[in-house]
Order: structure tokens, then sequence, then C-alpha cells
């Protein structure tokens, strides 16, 4: 048992994931919204953050509470609906509790956001270059003509062909793939400074996918902005993400660097999301292993780990899977996660266990 274990074959508790210098730093969050069944605990205590020029995955199965915590983000919750508390900061601006106009000037100038559906985000009624001029004039003093040369400008560099023909097209008349990149010159036309896209690469074809990666990371390199992806594909976020973090039922079970998460997990269920995640670099022998039932209901969290009810490993502590809440640690390196398994058994079960099947 290493310094950082403690006797119930964790790790000491030590502080959330959070760089106090880092541009964007969410600390202790919590998003619930109360209807007449009971409080639906979308986001329940989570911590991250992002600095300029890096790249959080965020990866987890539909209802974790990926979309709620971006939406937490960027304001974008209709107010009276969601109870939000903790700190989002925003280059030490702190956005919950922040009046709705601050936000607002805060959204599209210093922070961004590239939605699933580019097709339901995007208005049917006014053309795609319509709106990346009204993004861009809202927050800069430009002509209109100024405006749309801008956006042409950025059609082109989001590798939309002809764009000073497609600047007046409508949504509609964009594939797939297009108005996805349309979305993101939308979200670029102001050069944020924190990026966030929710499922980017939903629907699209794969060689698609793969271009839209690639323009994310070229257009991050020359922002230099801080990007948060958000997703249920590890293929996604193995392509772009510096740190991972993985959440179920509204909070983080395991974060670390993209490199551990993928050669040294240690939460069983980022072990069942690798284990059911297609392979193509070799031959597998047997079937994906899906993981067996389904995520809780956030209204009625299981006590204990939220996991339990999927975990092959809950009685290997006696009650404490179903009894305790398991504190999100760090088990060294900065590598954080929110289980009761020992260090020696979370060793064993990946090098006997689970790491042959993968």
């Amino acid at each position: 048992m290493t310094q950082h274990e403690d006797n119930l074959g964790g790790a000491a508790i030590r502080p959330a994931p959070v760089d106090s210098g880092a541009f964007l730093q969410v600390r202790e969050l919590r998003v619930h919204f109360p209807t007449d069944d009971g409080v639906v605990r979308s986001v329940d205590d989570l911590s991250f953050s992002v600095d300029r020029g890096k790249t959080l995955g965020i990866v987890g199965e539909s209802g974790s509470g990926k979309s709620v915590t971006s939406l937490s983000i960027m304001g974008l919750h209709k107010r009276g609906t969601a109870k939000i508390t903790g700190e989002i900061l925003l280059d030490g601006q702190n956005l919950v509790g922040m009046s709705p106009e601050r936000v607002r000037l805060l959204r599209g100038k210093r922070m961004a956001m590239i939605f699933q559906d580019p097709l339901s985000a995007m208005h049917p009624f006014y053309s795609v270059g319509s709106q990346i001029i009204e993004a861009y004039r809202i927050h800069n003093k430009v002509t209109k003509a100024v405006a749309r040369k801008h956006a042409i400008d950025l059609l082109d560099r989001v590798g939309i062909p002809n764009p000073k023909s497609r600047v007046d097209d409508y949504p509609h008349q964009f594939s797939g793939g297009m108005r996805q990149r349309a979305m993101i010159a939308m979200a670029l036309s102001c050069d944020p400074e924190l990026l966030i896209a929710d499922e980017p690469t939903t629907a699209l074809d794969v060689t698609v996918q793969a271009q839209i990666l690639d323009l994310i990371r070229d257009l991050q390199a020359e922002f230099n902005s801080a990007v948060v992806i958000i997703t249920h594909d590890l293929g996604v976020v193995a392509e772009l993400a510096d740190d991972i973090m993985v959440m179920y039922a509204g909070r983080a079970v395991e974060y670390s660097t993209a490199a551990d998460i993928f050669n040294s997990p240690q939460h069983p269920y980022t072990w069942g999301l690798l284990g059911s995640m297609p392979r193509l670099d070799r031959e597998r022998t047997e079937r994906l292993q899906p993981i067996k039932g389904t995520p809780p209901s956030l209204i009625n969290v299981p006590e204990g780990c939220p996991f339990n009810p999927r975990c092959a490993y809950a009685g290997t502590n006696g009650d404490l899977s179903f009894t305790v809440r398991p504190e999100f640690r760090d088990v060294g390196g900065g590598h954080h996660i929110a289980c009761h398994l020992g260090a020696e058994d979370r060793l064993r079960i990946w090098d006997t266990e689970i790491r042959p099947k993968l």
C-alpha cells in the first residue's frame, strides 16, 4: 500500500482536480431540477479545470450529466428551472449568480459552444451567413459589410466550398457535415478563449468525423483556446483530449490524463466503457461486452456508490459500496477516482481480468 492509500484501501482524501490558475475552473458544481416527482440531481458535486491550449474530454453514457454541465457553464439553463450552486470561474469571474446580461456579454466573445445538432441549434428562417454576421456584430462595432466578409472568411477557414455563395444559403441547404462546420464557424466568430463541443461528431460518417476533429484541433492551435469536448465516444477523446473526466450519475468517477485513462484505468465503470468500445487496431476474438443494466434515475440515485447495481466488484469490500459514497480522491500522480476497491485489487483486476480482453 502506497503513502497515498488509507485504511479503506483507497487514497487519502485530496482536493478535487482543480488548477487554481486555470482559465476555466469548476468547483463543487451542483445542478438540480425540482420536479413533481422529486429533485433531479443532474450534476452533483463536480470539480475540474481546463487551461488555455488544453483539451478536457468528458465522457459517459447518456444521462450522466455531461450536457447539463456544459449548459451550466454557458448560462443556458432557463431561469427558474435549475438550482445551480458551486463555482464556475472563467478567468477568475464566477458565472454562478452572475446576471444573465453579463453572461450574455461573455457568451460568444470569451466562451462559445458547438451544439450536438446544428440543424436545431441554427435558426431555419435565417441564412447561415446572417446568423454568423449577427453573432459577430453583437460583440464588435463593425458594419454589416465588414461582418459579411468576416463570415465568408470563417466559412472558408472551416472548409466550406464556395463560401461567397454558400454564405446566403439556409441551414437545410447544407449537409450534416457542412452544418457542423458552419456551427463551428459561428462559434469561432469572435475568437473565444473557451470552446465547448457537445457531441460534435454525432450522426456524421467517419470521414467527416475525422475532418471535424482535425478542424477543432487546428483551430485550437491557432487561437490557443481551452476546449471541453463532451462525448460518449472514447475514440473521439483519444484523438483530442489531454485529460479525460469520466462521469456517471451526475458525478465524476475518474479523472486523469488521456494516456492514463486508456493505459491504466482504475474505475470499474471506465473498464466497462473501454470493453464496449470497438477496436480496429487489433484482432478481437470475443464479442464486445456491454455494461450490464442501465444508468440509475437521477431522482433516486442508489445509496453508496451510484455504480453499485451494475458493478461486478461491489461486494468485495463488505457493504461499503452499498452504504458509503466513495470519496473522489487522488490515488497517485493526479489520477482521481471514486471507488472503494483497494489499490491491489484494482491492479489485479485490471491486469488479469480486464486488460487481456480489450
